[in-house]
């Protein structure tokens, strides 16, 4: 359906200023980086990721970032892929890594984050 190219699914499902373990609700601080070669191993569709992320990090006129959690930068725990258009940041894609979705989720909090990320930064370019 044409009216779904544009459409970013995703289910917000906290709001913190950390991630949140879903089970314990110990919180963790997390970072947000551009994502490495080194990390393209670990985030692809056979690993259980929904996007190929490399193929967007290889387009000229995207960035993509991975959040992890801090002091811990080798477990990403989600990705945004977006676009900085001199008047405001696109956002490409979003997602949870895998171990972070559905009912049986290990943190809460990661699109939160990644949005919160994206619309700071946006904030920071004066859009």
């Amino acid at each position: 359906m044409e009216s779904d190219k544009y459409h970013i699914d995703i289910e917000i499902d906290k709001l913190t200023n950390s991630i949140e373990n879903a089970i314990s609700g110990d919180c963790f601080s997390t970072e947000i980086h551009r994502i490495e070669n080194s990390d393209f191993t670990t985030v692809k569709k056979s690993k259980g990721w929904m996007f190929n992320w490399k193929e967007e990090a290889n387009q000229n006129d995207r960035q993509v970032y991975k959040l992890t959690i801090q002091g811990n930068a080798k477990v990403i725990q989600g990705l945004v892929c977006m676009s900085d258009f001199q008047d405001h940041i696109y956002l490409h894609l979003i997602e949870s890594a895998p171990f972070n979705l559905g009912m049986h989720k290990l943190y809460k909090g990661v699109p939160g984050n990644l949005i919160a990320f994206a619309s700071k930064l946006s904030f920071d370019f004066g859009y």
